[in-house]
């Protein structure tokens, strides 16, 4: 049977208090409902429905910014009724003879190995449960078991008697079952509990009076399943995320100076015999290659990193490429367009953005290069800026193989700085510099001799 997967993220989310609907607030940088979204695709549904309601505009919002938009079908959700009301807002919408997952917007860490266990149990006979054993289970669903240890019910806390509340195995809501079931038995359920909902799991108990198997599966950890209700909980399931993280990059060859203070929160790929110091933050789609080091409270944002690069301490790398070799920071901003050839250096309190830096080129400190292009072994020195924008446009600054750049230049573009030419230091350098040319664009330094100092008045 073909797969189709029904995610519910149409709840408020109250005690989040927030303005922003809980399924999008960010765990490792991306939204919960992400998380999800990613996860369910990968196991290639023929359709994936998500079920919207609070905030749903912004929920549109972010959809519409996705890859995958056009495959996600928006269901609308406009009463809150329960997760069995929930479910049968999408049904009209799936084929009746597959096989349906439920996934929930605000449980984002679920792996793609239990989901995959969890599908492989469903089929035409059986229903596949996703479960879970916790030291306190207060305020979850209790799944009940026949003396034969297999599931025939589920109780929620509310309704549950002394007995079942005794019970450590819980309910975490996501299970895979027939289309078919569904479609029969979501119009039967009843609001006749505790919340006046319709629960979802009461289908559980009509799966066992119908004499269908139930096969129950665990995950390798609690927090797979573990859903967000609050910023607390938001902040413990990120760190354990951001631990399993650190543990899989140690185990692959990354050196990790402390790995509490590194966080991952994209698509990242890191070489072997690379060291990441503390409070290093690695962002969206980030490639690191074998033996680059980066120092403290570095920022690498969907930056592509070359073998045998360091990166020095509170740099910023966003949207850049660095070739082999290269020397950065510390205190360096490499914004958006950045491109360091092999072996160029970007030093302290220097900013670039839109620029090509040739291959041992150096730009060593407090100096701004925008919308630059930069030849072979161009050294720029302090102070030095490109003045890249006039007010309304952009304009390039062209500095040719060799070119020297004196301190504290200015150089107002467009303007195109020759071959082995130098700018004198100092200079507002407005015209082209011919190659071997010295350039210079500065007053005239006169001496008073007779020059009286001012003295402070009495």
């Amino acid at each position: 049977m073909s797969l189709e997967v029904i995610i519910l993220a149409a709840g408020q989310g109250t005690r989040m208090k927030s303005q922003l609907p809980k399924v999008l607030h960010p765990l490792a940088g991306k939204p919960m409902v992400g998380h999800v979204l990613d996860t369910a695709a990968a196991l290639k549904p023929a359709h994936m429905h998500l079920v919207v309601g609070h905030g749903s505009d912004q929920l549109r919002g972010y959809l519409a910014g996705r890859k995958d938009a056009d495959a996600i079908n928006i269901v609308e959700q406009t009463e809150q009724l329960g997760t069995g009301h929930a479910v049968d807002q999408a049904m009209p919408q799936v084929d009746p003879n597959s096989t349906v997952l439920v996934l929930y917007g605000d449980v984002p860490l679920t792996t793609l190995a239990t989901l995959q266990q969890l599908v492989s149990l469903a089929d035409a006979q059986r229903l596949g449960l996703l479960t879970v054993t916790l030291e306190d289970p207060t305020g979850y669903g209790r799944i009940v078991r026949d003396h034969d240890h297999q599931v025939v019910a589920i109780v929620e806390h509310k309704d549950a008697s002394e007995a079942e509340l005794a019970i450590a195995e819980i309910n975490t809501g996501i299970l895979a079952l027939p289309a078919a079931w569904l479609k029969q038995w979501l119009p039967a359920l009843s609001a006749d509990n505790a919340q006046g909902e319709y629960y979802l799991t009461d289908i559980i108990a009509m799966a066992a009076a119908a004499r269908h198997t139930i096969d129950a599966v665990q995950p390798g950890a609690e927090q797979e399943v573990q859903g967000v209700n609050n910023r607390l909980q938001l902040a413990a399931l990120e760190r354990w995320y951001q631990q399993q993280q650190a543990e899989h990059w140690m185990t692959e060859g990354v050196t990790l100076m402390d790995p509490a203070r590194v966080d991952f929160r994209g698509d990242i790929h890191i070489g072997q015999d690379v060291t990441l110091d503390v409070n290093v933050i690695l962002e969206g789609r980030v490639r690191i290659g074998d033996g680059v080091e980066i120092g403290a409270n570095c920022v690498i944002r969907d930056s592509e990193i070359a073998p045998g690069t360091v990166i020095k301490s509170h740099s910023l790398l966003d949207g850049a490429s660095v070739a082999e070799g290269c020397d950065v920071g510390p205190f360096a901003r490499l914004r958006p367009g950045t491109e360091l050839a092999r072996g160029a250096k970007v030093g302290n309190f220097v900013e670039t953005k839109k620029a090509k830096v040739g291959e041992g080129s150096k730009i060593n400190h407090l100096s701004y290069v925008g919308d630059a292009d930069l030849g072979r072994e161009v050294n720029v020195g302090a102070g030095t800026i490109t003045c890249n924008y006039d007010g309304v446009n952009k304009h390039k600054t062209e500095i040719d193989d060799g070119a020297f750049i004196g301190s504290n230049t200015s150089l107002v573009a467009p303007v195109r700085v020759g071959k082995g030419a130098t700018t004198a230091a100092g200079s507002t350098i407005t015209k082209a510099v011919a190659d071997g040319a010295l350039g210079v664009a500065r007053g005239r330094q006169v001496s008073l001799a007779q020059w009286q100092r001012p003295k402070k008045q009495q």
